[in-house]
């Protein structure tokens, strides 16, 4: 049992994430835009990610969220969660660890659900981090509205022609092979009639529209595809798991993706709040630094706070989901800080860009790009709207309605449902207590 304490071993670990991740690969995020970290074709990228991937390996600290048996470390949750709010201060250290989404999640659900050929012909590529890929879900007409999709994959003999299109499909710009869901079944319920097929990007009928990119980005750095399946044939070998799998296997992946995203987070926000204690301890105004202010002391202290309970009901999930082992049972955990993930990183960068004052605001700064990746956090997985839903109907599901007129706490009904309990102890000295 983890007892906030971590074991001198894996302390020492720690410790050596931490001085690598600050030494060799935070300093990236101002050379590289952060979607090249995806790029395999950027050689100048690659001549430095390389070189850190194998120091990483020889550590022994490569795709540790995976088990022993497929080349990673077999780290449960917990532990995951301490590297990642490590790994978490840069945008290209889950690449350098071996961790990065979404290959973490289409490396998990090809061990689950892949045949031997398609584990041979797409895990081994991507475990090794010779590959990228992507998952491809979203459709421009609904969002993440799974109940409006209309891309379909109709049989037609023993072939898949897939028609239809996909928005906003995160890294397809540099991966290899996409992860496509398609209605294959429309006579029943999305859930139950939709299927996932394998597509390698280089499939004839495969059109890209354009890629997207991040408010900010130049339009060459957009890594976010709008997507067209112009009747493009697939074969059963193609088909990932089963027709009319889709949902089954998507949560598989979105329930750690959700929490690993969450887990980065708490890495990415404190250290934005090491920039704004760097900045009101080093600026002066009026005679003195922003540090001696008391208005500034109370929002650094609130910054805090509010990071730190984060972290805690992140750590918390985690731990969960190692002792139950299943995402079910902690699914209101993983919506809560799936919300907050948000919440936090659009308060921490905020703050910062004011504090920090016109630099703030500028693009000498990293933290406009922060902000919109919070908000971005919002969006990715499903809206916060719906997680927040999640949370509540799991609340609510553990109270239940009282028949009587008045509520359970209602003092005049406890106390009349209470004097013939305790009538006799009533009768003696000593009680003052009004409504009997």
């Amino acid at each position: 049992m983890w007892n906030f304490e971590t074991e001198p071993v894996f302390r020492a670990s720690l410790d050596w994430i931490t001085r690598f991740v600050h030494e060799e690969i935070e300093p990236l995020d101002y050379l590289f835009p952060k979607d090249e970290t995806y790029n395999t074709r950027n050689e100048s990228l690659m001549s430095i990610l390389n070189p850190l991937k194998r120091q990483v390996r020889e550590a022994g600290f490569w795709a540790c969220h995976l088990p022993p048996a497929m080349g990673g470390g077999g780290w449960g949750q917990l532990k995951l969660a301490l590297m990642n709010e490590i790994l978490g201060r840069s945008f290209f250290a889950p690449t350098v660890f071996g961790t990065a989404a979404p290959d973490t999640g289409n490396a998990e659900i090809l061990a689950h659900f892949g045949t031997p050929a398609q584990k041979a012909r797409y895990l081994k590529p991507l475990l090794d981090g010779d590959i990228v890929s992507c998952f491809s879900m979203t459709e421009p007409q609904g969002g993440a509205d799974p109940r409006v999709f209309t891309c379909r994959a109709d049989r037609v003999g023993d072939e898949w022609i897939l028609r239809g299109e996909k928005w906003f499909s995160s890294n397809a710009r540099w991966a290899d092979f996409l992860i496509v869901m398609a209605i294959t079944d429309p006579e029943v319920s999305i859930y139950k009639g939709a299927s996932m097929f394998l597509v390698p990007v280089n499939t004839p009928g495969v059109e890209f529209v354009r890629n997207s990119g991040m408010a900010f980005e130049h339009a060459e750095h957009g890594a976010h595809a709008y997507l067209r399946f112009n009747d493009v044939k697939l074969g059963n070998a193609d088909l990932l798991g089963q027709a009319g799998d889709a949902f089954r296997i998507a949560q598989t992946r979105l329930g750690g993706g959700r929490v690993h995203h969450a887990m980065r987070t708490v890495g990415l926000a404190k250290r934005v709040f090491e920039a704004i204690c760097e900045r009101v301890q080093s600026r002066s105004t009026q005679g003195e630094t922003l540090s001696r202010k008391q208005l500034m002391q109370g929002a650094i202290a609130d910054l805090w706070m509010e990071i730190e309970q984060f972290r805690l009901l992140v750590l918390q999930t985690a731990w969960k989901i190692d002792r139950f082992n299943d995402y079910a049972q902690v699914r209101q955990d993983i919506a809560a800080v799936k919300v907050l993930s948000e919440r936090v990183m659009t308060r921490v960068a905020g703050q910062a860009i004011h504090l920090h004052g016109a630099l703030g605001i500028s693009n000498e700064m990293l933290f406009g790009e922060y902000l919109l990746w919070g908000y971005a956090l919002g969006l990715a997985d499903g809206p916060s709207e719906v997680h927040q839903m999640t949370v509540a109907k799991e609340a609510l599901r553990q109270v239940a309605p009282t028949e009587s007129l008045f509520p359970t706490a209602h003092v005049p009904s406890q106390v009349a449902a209470l004097r013939s309990r305790y009538a006799e102890a009533l009768k003696l000295p000593g009680h003052k207590r009004g409504w009997v």
